[in-house]
Order: structure tokens, then sequence, then C-alpha cells
């Protein structure tokens, strides 16, 4: 009976879990991601990470504990030799779970479980990301340049104003002329159609 034994058996006996996830182990660490179910994912998760946080220390003692559980040697070289290295300011987390969707025959939750560290394309994206954060330096020193050009172009409008104003003066003298011109001679003509008016009514 199962009574109170919450982890997940994967339909399988113990040695042949163990065995599996001793297997998933040691091909995650040799080629840094594998395609498996969810369920076997997320067990493996528990297997092999503290595994890892074990190869943080290099000693005789560690490989062999960790030889215990991979059985591979191989796989027990690379793990102390360049997972180690790259894990060694991580404090846990050294795995992603990278979610495919469902598997055509049996409609299995289908999965890419890889190391973090080893994925390119995502600390690259994230080094950009880190890149482009806004800060309060950056933020005050642009309205320190804001407020320098506001003050600039203050500057130059105050100077560049009564060049302004002499040209308006220039330019309105001639159209005052031109409008008294006009009021002379629209009283003008005022005046001869009074005049013409004045002659008929006398005729």
């Amino acid at each position: 009976m199962r009574h109170r034994k919450s982890f997940n058996h994967l339909g399988r006996k113990s040695a042949h879990r163990k065995a599996m996830l001793a297997n998933m182990a040691a091909s995650l660490i040799l080629h840094k991601r594998i395609k498996t179910t969810t369920a076997k994912a997320k067990e493996l998760r528990t297997y092999v990470e503290p595994l890892i946080t074990k190869s943080k220390e290099d000693s005789t003692n560690s490989r062999r504990v960790v030889f215990g559980y991979l059985q591979d040697k191989d796989a027990v070289n690379e793990l102390f030799r360049d997972v180690a290295t790259k894990v060694a300011d991580r404090p846990g987390g050294y795995t992603r779970i990278i979610k495919l969707g469902n598997r055509l025959g049996d409609n299995a939750d289908m999965c890419i479980m890889e190391l973090v560290d080893f994925n390119e394309n995502m600390l690259k994206a994230s080094s950009s990301a880190k890149t482009k954060a806004r800060s309060r330096r950056g933020a005050k020193k642009k309205v320190e340049a804001i407020a320098g050009d506001h003050v600039e172009a203050k500057a130059t409008a105050a100077a560049v104003a009564p060049a302004i104003e002499e040209a308006t003066i220039v330019e309105e003298s001639p159209v005052a002329e031109t409008t008294t011109d006009v009021a002379d001679s629209a009283e003008q003509t005022d005046v001869e159609d009074n005049t013409e008016d004045s002659e008929k009514k006398d005729a």
C-alpha cells in the first residue's frame, strides 16, 4: 500500500525507477538538455540538483558519492570539470523545464529539461534585458540634459526677440501707409459720388 508516499512512482518499481533517473541525469549532464515527459522531468530535478550541489566541492568523497548515483564515469568527469565551474555562483535552481505541449501517441505532457547556465540564447537575452533596464541615475542625467536644453532655448529666444520686434515694426509701417492711402481714396470716391448725386438732383 502507498500510505503517505507522495512522490511519483512513474509506473515503475524502485529499481527500474532509480536506473531510469540515473540514466536521465547522466544524459542531462553530458548533453546539457534532454526531451522527456513533464512528470519524469520533475522527478529528475529532485534527483540531479543535489548531485550538482555536491559537485561544487571537488573531493574524492564527493566524486564517489556522485558516482554511486550516476554509475557513469564520463558524466561524473563532465559534472566536476565543466558543470561545477559554471554553476559555482548559483545557489540552486540549476535546471529549467520548458513545456512543449502534448505528445501525439498517448497525449503525454512533453517538455525540454536543460541546465540553466548552458543555454546561450537565453543568457544573451537576459544580459541585453539587463542593459536596457532604466536606473535613477540615468533618469537624473536625462532630466538635467532636458533642463539644460530648456535654458539654452530660453536664452536664444531672448536674444532673437529684439530682432523679431524690429522686423515686425519695419514691416508694419508700409502696411499702415497703404491703409491710409486706401482710406483717402475711399473718401475721394464718396465725395465724387455725392457731387454727382447733387448735380443730378439739380438737373
